[in-house]
Formats: C-alpha cells, sequence, structure tokens
C-alpha cells in the first residue's frame, strides 16, 4: 500500500513507474477524494474554531437574552455540520484507502523494464547440467514407474493437481522439510510453524487481498487457507512497533500451501510442478529500510545454498517490471534445471517490498528513542518449494536403471542412498 500524500505529492513518478508494470492508472478519482479530504479538514477545523468562539460568546451573555437563545441554535447547527463532516472524511478516507489497496507496488529503479519475462535478466548461474548417456524421463514417468507418485489417486480422491505421494517420495517430502528447516535455522532463522488458516485482515496485509481474492481457497466463515506462509508469518507482526535493536528478523516457516491456480498450464498439469497443494518452506525478514536491499542479495544466496548442497544446477533471473508479483518492489527468481524439459524452472522467488506490505498491515519500528515510528521494510522467499524440488532431485538423479540416487545431503534424513523400483 502506498503512502497518499507521497502519492499525491508525486503523482506522475507513480503513473509512469506503474506503467512500466503495464498499469495504466488513472488517478483522477484519488486525486479528486484526496482534494475534497483536505477542503473537508479545512472546513472542519474552520468550525470547530468558530464553535469554541461561539460557546465563550454564549458563556459570558446574558442566559435569556435573545443573543443567547441565537447562539444556542447556531451551536446546534454547527455540532451537526462537524459531525456531517466527519461522516464525510471518514467516507473519503475509506473510498482512498480501498483505491489504494488495489495499486502494485512501484518497481525499485534497478528493475529492467519490460512486458513479461522475456525481459528478465540473468544475473547469476551455479553447476552444470548433466550430461546423460540415456534419454532421461521425466517425473510423472518416473515416479508412476517407482510407485511412489499416484496421479490417478490423487484427482479420484480430490481432484486435478492433488497427489498422493507413496512410500519413499513421501519420505523424501519429509526429509526435505527437515533438511530445509535444520539448513535455514544453522544459518540464524528461527522456526516457525504458522497456522494454515488466516482472517481477511492478514491476507490483505501481505496483498493477496481484495485484488487476487478469486485466486484463493477460502472457508464459510471468511478464512483464507494460505498461498504460502509469508501471510502468516508478516502477520505475526500486523499492528506493532518493533525494537530497533531486534532488527533483523529472519523467520523460517514450514506450512503446506493452497492456490486454486486457475486456468490452463500445457505441460504442468500433470505432475507436480503446478499443484493446488504443496509443501513450501518460507524464509521472511523483517529490516531496517537502509539494510533491505543487502537483505535480499542474502536471501536469494540463503535459498541458493539448499540447491548447492543438493547438487541442483540453477540460476537466478532478475524479473522485469512487467513479471514481477503485486507487493514487490524487486524479486529475484531461483530457477533449477530439469533435464526432462532441458530448462530451468522457477522454484523460489524472493522479493524485497519495502514499506508496501508493512504499511498495509502497520508494522512500524522506532529508529531511535524519542522519534516517531516508521515503516519497516518486509522481504520473503521460498527456501525452497519441497515439490518443485523433490521433482529436479528425480529428474536430475534418475539412473538408467530406473532408479534415483538420493543425494548425499539427504542421506542421513533418508536412510538410504537410493530409491529403486519395485520389484516384478
Amino acid at each position: 500500500m502506498h503512502d497518499l500524500k507521497h502519492l499525491i505529492d508525486h503523482i506522475e513518478v507513480y503513473r509512469e513507474r506503474l506503467a512500466t508494470r503495464g498499469q495504466q492508472v488513472d488517478f483522477s478519482t484519488i486525486e479528486s477524494r484526496a482534494h475534497r479530504r483536505r477542503e473537508v479538514i479545512v472546513a472542519f477545523d474552520q468550525l470547530r474554531f468558530e464553535q469554541r468562539q461561539a460557546s465563550d460568546a454564549m458563556r459570558s451573555a446574558d442566559k435569556s437574552s435573545e443573543t443567547t437563545r441565537a447562539l444556542r441554535e447556531q451551536l446546534k447547527e454547527m455540532s451537526q455540520t462537524l459531525k456531517n463532516l466527519e461522516a464525510e472524511k471518514a467516507t473519503i478516507e475509506a473510498e482512498l484507502a480501498e483505491s489504494l489497496l488495489y495499486l502494485p507496488n512501484l518497481p525499485h529503479s534497478s528493475v529492467p523494464v519490460g512486458p513479461d519475462e522475456t525481459a528478465n535478466q540473468e544475473v547469476e548461474r551455479w553447476g552444470e547440467p548433466r550430461t546423460f548417456d540415456f534419454n532421461p524421463k521425466a517425473h510423472p514417468e518416473l515416479g508412476e514407474a517407482l510407485a511412489i507418485l499416484d496421479f490417478e489417486r490423487g484427482a479420484k480422491v480430490a481432484g486435478a493437481r492433488f497427489t498422493f505421494l507413496r512410500g519413499h517420495a513421501a519420505r523424501l517430502e519429509r526429509s526435505l522439510i527437515n533438511f530445509m528447516l535444520d539448513v535455514h535455522t544453522s544459518r540464524g532463522y528461527q522456526e516457525m510453524m504458522p497456522p494454515v488458516l488466516v482472517n481477511r485482515a492478514a491476507m490483505t496485509g501481505t496483498g493477496q487481498l481484495p485484488k487476487f481474492e478469486d485466486d484463493a481457497f477460502k472457508t464459510n466463515n471468511d478464512l483464507f487457507l494460505i498461498p504460502t506462509a509469508e501471510v502468516p508469518v508478516t502477520n505475526f507482526h500486523r499492528d506493532e512497533i518493533l525494537d530497533p535493536d531486534l532488527l533483523p528478523l529472519r523467520y523460517v516457516a514450514y506450512s503446506p500451501c493452497f492456490r486454486l491456480e486457475a486456468g490452463s498450464y500445457g505441460q504442468d498439469t500433470r505432475g507436480l510442478i503446478r499443484q493446488h497443494q504443496f509443501n513450501k518452506v518460507e524464509l521472511v525478514k523483517f529490516v531496517r529500510p537502509e539494510d533491505s536491499y543487502a537483505e535480499l542479495d542474502a536471501l536469494v544466496q540463503d535459498a541458493a545454498e539448499i540447491l548447492r548442497r543438493l547438487g541442483l544446477p540453477y540460476r537466478v533471473m532478475a524479473l522485469s517490471s512487467g513479471d514481477m508479483g503485486f507487493s514487490a518492489a524487486k524479486c529475484f527468481d531461483l530457477e533449477v534445471w530439469l533435464p526432462a524439459q532441458g530448462k530451468y524452472r522457477e522454484i523460489s522467488s524472493c522479493s524485497n517490498f519495502e514499506a508496501f506490505q508493512a504499511r498495509r498491515a502497520n508494522i512500524r519500528y522506532r529508529p531511535a528513542k524519542g522519534e516517531k515510528p516508521r515503516h519497516l521494510h518486509t522481504l520473503n522467499g521460498s527456501g525452497l518449494a519441497i515439490g518443485r524440488t523433490l521433482v529436479a532431485i528425480l529428474e536430475n538423479y534418475q539412473n538408467a536403471d530406473g532408479s534415483v540416487t538420493v543425494p548425499e545431503a539427504l542421506r542421513p534424513y533418508m536412510g538410504l542412498d537410493h530409491i529403486a523400483p519395485p520389484a516384478s
């Protein structure tokens, strides 16, 4: 959410920078409401001044005089007018707040300008994709041959884009969760296990509502299944003023995630790449504004550390202005190599939201004793998406005999070094 005064004072900047997102915003309604709000405030303050003068005059006047009776009627009219002005101001402010909730964040000046993913820029690459001496299989084929992924029964029980993980796949998923949590907590993140149902205020605080309500799973009592642990963990500090000595705060949380993912996604409708329910380990930071871009770079490396330890080739992409999420000021995607597709696919997004979420959720800190509280900056990134990491392991570590080698870093968690096809 944007600061109204800053927006009105720099409206051309907002118009130009939002245009790089492909957003042609008509600010006329916001401008007219902001102008009327100022008029109402001026009129209210002037009338209050006049009301006080009339009250003083009535106190010194003869109680039975015509002047006193006139002043009494005047004060009654003034009181009603003040109530009307207060009500109008409240209505205008509610309308302005609603309008601001639909405006995306401004892209940082360093964000590549472009309409979509074609303008994304590669900034880092790690590892060499494996050369196979056989034709590598895609993970759905591998998972079914190993009897560890059951898409048909998932669809039978819950519908399309739900899957049963069985045996070693279930164990691998659980191992990945524990492995990622152990790595991130060893690097200074505090572990959390958040609620997976949140209220409307929480979804609004991180930017999912009101604009993207149709993309969310919702209960019949106005609670929402979380699309990511970013939502409850960011709102953990909603309406708080944080001690500056505690910053930066770094949290890591495992949670199941739920997304409607409406629409058709080609080959991604089969397999684990795009599911309605999936597991994810999320990294969330609360930082001082002056530190947030250094913290973003560190966040990317914290997420990438998981891929390095698993020996999975990846690249880091700086997203263009037209490809970033609604709340992000700057975003990097980590993309892991998938041999069966012959390309890199997103496995983590790491974003700096600057004060955008903090303003929506009213999260502040006091820079120094006696100073006015300021909105801090929030960041988050997947560390990582568990299902997509499982996909990358199956495809990158597959063998000609149909088995899959377990990455060395996971063997203490799995208790085995390979996943073999079932005996005939």
